[in-house]
């Protein structure tokens, strides 16, 4: 059995309101081992982006155990899993975050230097993998809406991340530019030998990955097991 790379365990984040308590996510287990790609499904105010933050180990739990490679996160200094993100995970966001002065290529050695982790991709390479090699010396806001998507793809990917974790990374694409963006989006995780993580909302998105899981009311609901397989109680 391959090592796990998200190791959860009764998971709990609880945020106080005026209004009283929301339990975003409440007492949540997932494992995922590595080279697995899963899409967390579920409707608005599930717990999907809480778990997702979560998991790219961007805030700690306020209860239960949240291991990433091995690491509990929740015992890191808030330096210290800054850190680890930087070194061991790739996110790609509904919001690129692309600074739209500085060219694809640029976009990508920038993502590169801020992980500051050796042996990362040339970012001209990296582009070319994802069909952009005629685009790497255009700006960002010169881009299209599908070609900004890939070289934010190539930004996360380009340090090799361990672990990518997406929060709707498709949302704003039609829905043409949707399956292409997310097949690159597998593609490339495949080739560098990451685990991928990806929230969506839509289903044609989710049938790409071979293991959906679905959060309602902060717990999972159910999940679609590898190869179609069928859908069962979690």
């Amino acid at each position: 059995m391959s090592d796990l790379v998200v190791d959860v365990r009764a998971a709990e984040q609880h945020y106080p309101t005026p209004g009283g308590l929301v339990r975003a996510v409440n007492g949540i287990d997932l494992h995922v081992e590595a080279g697995e790609h899963v899409a967390i499904m579920g409707p608005s105010g599930s717990g999907k982006s809480t778990l997702l933050a979560l998991l790219g180990a961007l805030e700690p739990a306020t209860g239960g155990s949240v291991k990433i490679l091995g690491v509990d996160v929740g015992a890191l200094t808030p330096e210290d899993r800054a850190k680890f993100r930087r070194e061991h995970i790739g996110f790609v966001f509904q919001d690129l975050g692309l600074l739209p002065f500085l060219t694809a290529a640029e976009n990508v050695a920038f993502g590169i230097g801020v992980a500051g982790v050796p042996n990362p991709m040339d970012p001209r390479d990296a582009l070319q993998r994802l069909g952009l090699e005629a685009r790497t010396d255009r700006l960002a806001d010169q881009l299209s809406g599908g070609e900004q998507e890939r070289v934010a793809i190539a930004r996360c990917l380009a340090h090799r991340p361990q672990l990518v974790v997406g929060d709707e990374p498709t949302g704003s694409l039609d829905a043409a530019s949707s399956e292409v963006a997310i097949d690159f989006l597998l593609s490339a995780v495949r080739e560098v030998g990451s685990t991928a993580i990806v929230v969506t909302h839509d289903p044609k998105v989710a049938a790409h990955f071979a293991r959906t899981v679905e959060l309602r009311d902060g717990r999972l609901a159910h999940e679609v097991a590898p190869a179609g397989g069928q859908s069962t109680p979690c």
